[in-house]
Parts: C-alpha cells; structure tokens; sequence
C-alpha cells in the first residue's frame, strides 16, 4: 500500500476524458491531495485493492465498462461525487437516491468543485440526513430532501448542532421554504425524540381562540367551550411545542406565553389550577420581528425568550443546486397521489425549473409539478407541462446582489454548456454585460 503523508486526503478520480483526468489530478495534486486515478470501473477497483480506500471518490457519470453509482456498492461509506453533464442532472438525481453524497454539472468552477470535495470529505456529516436514523422517524408521505447545496448544508449542520440543546430556537425565512421540517429535524435529532412534537399554525389563530388552543380551557370557560380542552403545551409536555407564524400572536397572549416559557406552568382559559409542563419551544416566523418590538406590538422580553438561537431557512432560488432533487421528490409524491408513473423530466423541464425564479419556494414548486404530473400526457414532464414563464421572461439579471448574480450566472452558463451568448439571454442581458460581469466576479468561462 502506498505511504500517504500525514494528514494528506486521497482522492481517486475515475474519468475516461484523459485529458480532462490529468489537468483535474494535477489541479487537486497542488491543493495538496494524495490523487490516484482510474479511467475504468475495473482499474478503479484495483486501485483500491491496491492503494486503499480514498477519502473521497471523484467519478464521472458514464464510463466505458459501467455507471460511477456502481462503485457504491464496491466502497461502502466512501463518500462519492459525481460528475456529469448539465444534460444528464436527472440521472445524478437518481445517484443521490442510491447514495451517491454530491454532485457537480460540467463545466464547473474549480473553487465550486474543491468547495463540495472540503465539505464532503471532512469529519462533519455532509447531509444531517445520513446521520443515523432515531428512534422516531418524521411522519410524512414525503421523502423530504434536505440538499446538497452549500446553504443547504450549512443549515443542517447547525440543526444537528442546536438539535441535542436545551435552547429555544427562532426559525426564520419566507413562506414555503420548509421551516416546519426544520423545526422536526431539531425534534428528531433532540434527547425528546422519543415525546410529541404538536404544530400550531398561530396565523390562523383569532385573538379569542388562541389563548385556548395554547393554554387549554375548562368545561364553561366561554360560549362554546362544552367540554374541557387541552392546550397545546399540555399535549407537548415532554416533547416540542412548534409555533408557525407566530409573530401573528396578540399582545395579551404574548403575555401568557412569556409566563408559560418562564415559569413552565400553564393556567387554562376559565381554570383555577395551573399545569407543569416541560416543552421545549420551537417557533417560526417570516415577520420582522425587530420592527414589531419598536412598532410595540411584539414583546421585547418574549423575543430574547424564544431567540436563543436563530436559524435562517434559505429561499428556493439560493439553493439552485437542490431544484431537481426537490422535482424529482415531489415527483415521487405526485406519482403516488395520482396513481401514475411519470420516470422524470425533460432536458427542456429541467431548464425550466433550474431557471424560474420560484418565489413561492418549496410549496409553489411542489404545486407545479403535482398539476404538472396531472396534465402531462407521456412519461417525461416538459415544460409546456410546467406551464412555467420562459426564462428570459423571469431570470432578468438583479444588479444589486453580487452573491445572487454570481449564482444566476454560473447557473446559466452550466445550463448553455458555456455559450455566453444563450447565457446572456437566459439571464436578460446582452453578451457585453455578461462578459464586464465575468470579469468583475472573477468568473472562468
């Protein structure tokens, strides 16, 4: 077996492009890995007979004797990167199913490529989805996918930091970005997994009911109230309580809940006995919260209460690299609720999803392709099936965001395999501005 220097991550690069194979090993060589390459499935199965396994295997999709997956089954626990073309992003989709851990579109940056190789071969979970699984598994016809984007990533890092916490968590970001799954990923993950986990909408609250439908009432406490009724705190107790929305809440119960939060003891409406409960409070919002303590409709003092840990769900449009995995998820979903057996999309459906704007997020895209599965008439969703606008019509470049620029362009080239010309297009500038903004972001195409 070869030495490797101390500390020195191995990387082995199975690719048939020799050319493509001897720039990318040298590349990686001067960041300082231990590459060894294979052009085959065969030669690479010797190399690991020969020189151990890797930290990380770098493999093409389609080589000469077989499919990069095949090495799952041959490295076990080796986390595997595929490379592929932007044409072929649904077959990575399905390695992703089989276990394969990343993905990266040819062309690609270089930094792009050594930021998902850092990220995957280090000691922290790639995807808190891999962890192992607990003893309760989140309750859902969904198969939900947490992504391998960077952002992405990040954030279940921090859920899986926080998670085996005492700390009350604020969940931020807008609608349809998937917060409520965030907050039961922090359950899942916490030494209450094994207690309820109850959701409260505080949007759809009125004033009148929600003290009642967090606190309890008793039998008379008000018109309507014709039995006794548990509160959501009490129905928690020993688990998580998960508030949406609820920046929503009247000042009143603001009150009530600061004392809830602080005294773990809740009265019911029209009860004279208070109740111990043990809740850990987990809550959401996509209010500014901030303005509504200086407008004096939030309390300062229940903000600090519930704020123990931020935690920011990113918008669907900052995580590009995750869109076709969510598709091919809700895909899965659509199939199953409307008993057909659609096998994916089109390279055209494919374009259409990377490059809508998805102000909606999660929600507005599981729509679309659930009324999508429904309309479409062959085995392959287009984009006419999408019924989505065209891309020039939405993906019109924002000048005042450099990070979100950077991102449309790099999307927009992988999408055109480079062609600044249709890039500029897609993006809704002429060639010559694209070209001042690859110089000015520092951008090889």
């Amino acid at each position: 077996m070869t030495d490797k220097t101390i500390d020195m991550k191995s990387i082995l690069i199975i690719e048939d492009d020799m050319s493509f194979m001897t720039m990318l090993s040298k590349w990686l060589g001067r960041k300082g890995f231990d590459v060894h390459t294979a052009t085959t499935l065969s030669a690479a199965k010797s190399s690991l007979e020969k020189n151990g396994r890797p930290d990380l295997i770098l493999s093409d999709m389609r080589l000469p004797d077989g499919n990069g997956t095949d090495m799952l089954s041959v490295a076990q626990g080796i986390p595997l990167i595929i490379m592929t073309g932007y044409a072929e992003v649904q077959n990575a989709v399905e390695a992703m199913k089989r276990g394969a851990r990343d993905y990266i579109a040819k062309p690609f940056a270089p930094d792009m490529l050594l930021s998902k190789i850092n990220e995957n071969i280090s000691a922290v979970p790639a995807n808190v989805a891999k962890q192992p699984e607990k003893k309760k598994e989140v309750k859902s016809k969904l198969r939900y996918i947490e992504g391998v984007s960077t952002v992405a990533k990040e954030l279940y890092n921090m859920v899986a930091l926080v998670a085996p916490t005492p700390m009350s968590v604020l969940v931020r970001g807008a609608n349809g970005t998937g917060k409520e799954y965030v907050a039961r990923r922090i359950h899942e993950l916490s030494r209450r997994s094994s207690g309820p986990f109850v959701a409260i909408d505080c949007g759809v609250l009125s004033k009148e009911l929600s003290a009642s439908e967090l606190f309890g009432h008793v039998k008379g406490a008000f018109t309507g109230a014709v039995t006794d009724k548990e509160g959501a705190f009490v129905r928690a107790n020993g688990g998580t309580l998960f508030l949406d929305e609820m920046g929503n809440l009247s000042y009143e119960v603001q009150v009530q809940l600061l004392r809830a939060v602080q005294e773990r003891k809740v009265r019911p409406v029209g009860g004279a006995k208070e109740i111990d409960v043990d809740v850990r409070l987990i809550c959401a919002t996509n209010a500014d919260l901030e303005k509504q303590i200086a407008d004096g409709t939030f309390r300062e003092d229940l903000y600090h209460r519930i704020n123990e840990f931020t935690l920011r769900v990113p918008s669907l449009r900052e995580r590009s690299e995750d869109i076709l995995l969510f598709a091919e998820s809700f895909l899965e979903e659509a199939n199953h609720d409307l008993e057909k057996n659609l096998k994916g999309f089109t390279d055209d459906g494919c374009s259409a999803l990377l490059h809508y704007p998805w102000d909606g997020n999660l929600r507005q895209l599981r729509n679309t392709i659930k009324r999508a599965a429904l309309m479409s008439s062959g085995n392959l969703i287009s984009s006419s099936d999408l019924a989505l606008p065209a891309p020039a019509a939405v993906q019109t470049l924002r000048l005042n965001d450099p990070a979100d620029e950077e991102r449309r362009i790099r999307s927009a080239l992988e999408a055109t395999s480079g062609n600044k010309a249709k890039a500029a297009r897609m993006l809704g500038i002429d060639r010559k501005t694209l070209y001042n903004k690859l110089r000015t972001l520092n951008i090889e195409a």
